[in-house]
Formats: C-alpha cells, structure tokens, sequence
C-alpha cells in the first residue's frame, strides 16, 4: 500500500483525500464517499451519497476543523471511518443520518428549501474492500504538459480496484453487499475547486477482468492533462493519449454524453462512449468564482461492447446564473 499521509506545502488549498465507490448491481444502489483534508485552512470534509432502487438519493455533506492534529489522527470525519488494513484492505464505516431528496438535483438546494426533502434517514454503513488489481499511481505516466496541466488537481494520484462487500442500511432500505465492485482513490497535492477548470473523472468496470478509468482536466485553449488506466486480465495499461471527441451538458455543468478516443501503452487505441444516470450537483465557491462538482452513475461502451457502468464526474465552471 502507498504512504497515506504526507507532508503538507504551504498552499492554502493543499488537499489529501480518499475516495470509495461501488455498485451492487443486484441490489441496484450505489454509492460514493470522500473525506478531504485541507490542513492550512484547518479543514476536514465528508460527504457520501446513496443512489437508492428508487430513483432517490440519500446524502451528507459536512465540514470541520481538524484542529491542527493532521498527520497524528485515523482518517476519520463527521461520522466517516476510512481503515486502511495491514492486508492492503479497507474497512469503510458510516453512522449519521442523511437527507433524502426525490430528485437528485434538488440535493444542493435543500438548505434553502426544505419543502424538497423527503425525509432525513437513519443510516449506517459497514464495508470491506479487498484489492483486486494493484494500486497505480497517475503522475508516474503522465506527460510533462499534463503534469504542469495538472497541478490544480493534485500532485500524486492512486486508484485501485477491488472486491467489495458489507451491509448498508438507510431509513428502511437494507442491503447485503457481496463479491460487487469498488474503487478506491487516493490524492495529495493543490485542489482548488473552483481554480482547476473543466475536469471529468470515470471509474468505469465491465466485469472483474475488463475495466477503465480515464481523467482529464480541459483547458481553454483546448490542450488537455490526461491520466489513468485500462485495467485487462489483470494488468494495469497506462492511458497513453487521450482525446476527447463530444461532451454534452445540460446548463453548462450536468453532464448528459460523452465520447472519448483512448490510446493505451500497447499501442491499442479505443472509444470509450458513456451516457450519465440522475445527477447531484455540488456547488464550490470561492472569491466569486462557482465550479459544480457533478455526481452521478452511468453507462458505458467501449469498442462497441456493451454493459460498463460505473461513475461519471465532472467538474464544471457554472455560468453566472448557475
């Protein structure tokens, strides 16, 4: 397993975080959890959402101070228990209740009206991700533009693939977990959420032998930081180059489409097609700057094979109205 804590920079928006998704295709939810860290500002942040069998999502989102203890406390916030294992395992925990809105749109909102939501729900999460392809680090196989492209975003980057299973409950929903898919992310560096530009961010899986997980940040002029893996009988193939060929949005930040060209270090060039399920949108703002964080689940096809599912992210600059 990587070092999991590092030694902050002084940038005030340096970040180390760790990310966790999975879906239970049986059951038909799926869920995502994040704890963030920003030492400089005094900051810890969590948020979790679970796309329920019935078109709803439960969510919490919560910040706070960490009091100066980063780097001598577990990774821990606001009822969140990420626990890393000595078998390079993880054991994932949540207790609290969580909002739950119809529409998964409205979830922004609910703050400012709370007419939009349907119920505040007990919920407790208990769940074991155990590694199914080794870790692999971004920043070892980017290229130098990418890199400098990049540097909003973070400056090392993991992502593993695993084997997931557990219970979850929320309000009445109750849900067996078993032999489902996860991933597991890990990222230190600068993130400035409203300074990084247009992002997306897929962990897309197929079965256990084929999956892929392809980011990128786009800039104005077009030139693109790429990064990430094509996961095949077990080999991690590095993303070698990557072109983005149509994104479609709605507003400007909720993603509908998007169709990509893949080139990975065998030389193999792909298409990677993925339409976005209902969306949670997660607004950022910063000296009058607002950037929508996207959240959703999608379907995808790659080279024509049909049945990818998996996240689909983006990170968008909201136009004034937003």
């Amino acid at each position: 397993m990587e070092q999991l804590i590092h030694e902050p920079s002084r940038h005030r928006e340096w970040n180390e975080s760790y990310y966790y998704v999975w879906c239970d295709r049986e059951n038909d939810v799926k869920a995502m959890a994040r704890l963030g860290f920003k030492p400089n500002k005094d900051e810890g942040s969590t948020f979790f959402l679970v796309f329920l069998p019935d078109g709803s999502v439960a969510g919490y989102r919560a910040t706070e101070g960490i009091s100066g203890e980063w780097g001598r406390h577990s990774l821990t916030g606001k009822g969140m228990s990420f626990e890393p294992r000595r078998d390079g395992s993880w054991r994932y925990r949540f207790r609290g209740d969580m909002v739950q809105v119809r529409d998964p749109a409205d979830f922004p909102r609910v703050r400012d009206n709370p007419a939009l939501i349907a119920g505040v729900l007990p919920a407790e999460m208990d769940m074991v991700f155990r590694p199914h392809s080794e870790a692999y680090e971004y920043s070892e196989h980017m290229t130098p533009e990418s890199l400098e492209l990049g540097k909003s975003s973070g400056d090392q980057h993991w992502e593993q693939i695993g084997i997931v299973g557990g219970t979850l409950r929320v309000g009445e929903h109750r849900f067996t977990v078993r032999d489902q898919l996860g991933q597991r992310d890990h990222t230190h560096g600068v993130r400035d959420w409203t300074g990084v530009g247009n992002w997306f961010y897929y962990v897309v899986w197929f079965s256990k032998s084929l999956a892929v997980n392809p980011a990128a940040i786009v800039a104005d002029d077009g030139r693109v930081s790429f990064g990430g893996f094509l996961f095949r009988d077990g080999r991690n193939i590095p993303i070698k180059g990557l072109r983005v060929l149509s994104q479609e949005f709605v507003g400007g930040v909720i993603p509908v489409s998007s169709e990509l060209e893949i080139l990975d270090a065998d030389s193999e060039t792909h298409i990677l097609r993925g339409r976005a399920g209902p969306t949670v949108p997660l607004p950022f703002t910063e000296g009058g700057r607002v950037s929508v964080l996207a959240q959703s689940f999608g379907e995808f096809e790659l080279d024509g094979v049909r049945g990818g599912y998996g996240s689909f992210e983006t990170l968008r600059v909201a136009p004034r109205s937003v």
